[in-house]
């Protein structure tokens, strides 16, 4: 409901694009700091429920203090606050989720995969919904809405199946600083890292300011909603149809390949045109920008990562992507200011260095 039009909703509080930037900048680095301390607070209290529940709490209150926010740096606080309620929502979940989760439901063959792509459905109708709910100057009902289903998840965390949960031995800060010398030592590893970060981070002028483009040229929220399902909606056809085949015919390297490849024909073409059509024709590679690469990022690290390394090197993987995608949602607000569509130019531009690193470091095969 409401993530695709939080920069809009920041606009017509008269805040300027840099502002904008700066606002959704900061969300990001608060989500990589509260997630792992909120997650890790949830274990050491053994109620996993109970943080949902609190977070999901407190992010609808934060959301409805938006409507009464005025000024940027009352926004900031506001915003900076929700997004560390929400950050550590969605581990929490997974953690429920795989905890409870049984191969046999009812008798029936049951697949963790399947919550991860109803959620992405409910994505795809949220933003469809509320897209026919608001209009370009008016968008309260983001508010209300994303209160509402955050009050609904937090009551629904009584329904829960409360799950027996075993403390695990935190590791020291020596053991952890060595493991992470150990996955940076391996080239290929890095490699995956920084060609995530570079084509996932390419996204950060979309997702700050592409809603905002298209508005400002015209385009309908309820279309802008559409654009945006449809994003999604190849995401999820990747994910369980077509990601899979092509992995397997092409291997981590075509796969990743692929994904730099339509990150340059997507941001190019983004940059210079607001054609309805020539847009919903591009919204579909989202599917291999972010999905295909994440699936070849996967079947990389199941290859040349040790078992025991696998949860360093995931936490890796996702502060370096979040990383770098934050510095970038930081400095597009300045560049959209001075350069307006052709800022985009600059995220393909990402997508052509992270080219030749796919080529070169992904494979399937172990050092």
């Amino acid at each position: 409901m409401a993530s695709p039009f939080w920069p809009k909703y920041f606009e017509t509080r008269a805040l300027t694009p840099e502002q904008i930037g700066v606002i959704l900048a900061a969300a990001l680095l608060v989500r990589l700091v509260a997630g792992p301390l909120v997650g890790t607070l949830a274990d050491f209290l053994q109620s996993l429920r109970l943080v949902l529940a609190f977070c999901a709490a407190l992010a609808a209150a934060t959301a409805v203090a938006l409507l009464w926010a005025d000024g940027f740096w009352l926004l900031l606080l506001v915003a900076l606050v929700q997004a560390s309620a929400l950050a550590p929502t969605t581990s929490i979940a997974d953690a429920l989720s795989v905890n409870a989760a049984r191969p046999q439901l009812a008798g029936r063959p049951f697949e963790y995969g399947w919550i991860r792509g109803s959620a992405s459905a409910a994505f795809v109708c949220g933003t469809l919904i509320i897209g026919q709910l608001i209009s370009s100057s008016d968008l309260t009902r983001v508010i209300w809405l994303n209160a509402a289903l955050l009050i609904v998840a937090a009551g629904s965390t009584a329904l829960l199946p409360r799950v027996a949960i075993q403390s695990a031995r935190h590791a020291g800060v020596a053991q952890v600083a060595s493991e992470v010398r150990k996955l940076l030592a391996l080239a290929r590893f890095r490699l995956l890292v920084i060609v995530s970060a570079l084509i996932y981070g390419s996204h950060a002028m979309h997702d700050a300011f592409a809603v905002i483009r298209w508005s400002n040229a015209g385009i309908d929220t309820a279309v802008i909603s559409m654009l945006w399902s449809e994003a999604v909606a190849a995401e999820v056809i990747v994910f369980v149809l077509i990601g899979p085949a092509l992995l397997n015919r092409f291997g981590a390297r075509g796969a990743a390949v692929l994904a730099a490849v339509a990150g340059i024909l997507r941001w190019s073409i983004a940059g210079i045109t607001n054609s309805v059509i020539v847009l919903a024709a591009l919204q579909p590679l989202h599917g291999l920008t972010f999905a295909l690469l994440h699936l070849a990022c996967m079947r990389m690290m199941g290859s040349i990562i040790p078992a025991h390394l696998a949860a360093t090197a995931q936490t890796i993987y996702a502060f370096g992507s979040g990383a770098v995608t934050a510095a970038l949602t930081l400095f597009s607000g300045y560049f959209y200011a001075s350069y307006g569509g052709g800022a985009f130019v600059a995220m393909a531009v990402l997508c052509c260095i992270a080219l030749p690193l796919a080529w070169f470091g992904f494979n399937d095969a172990r050092d």
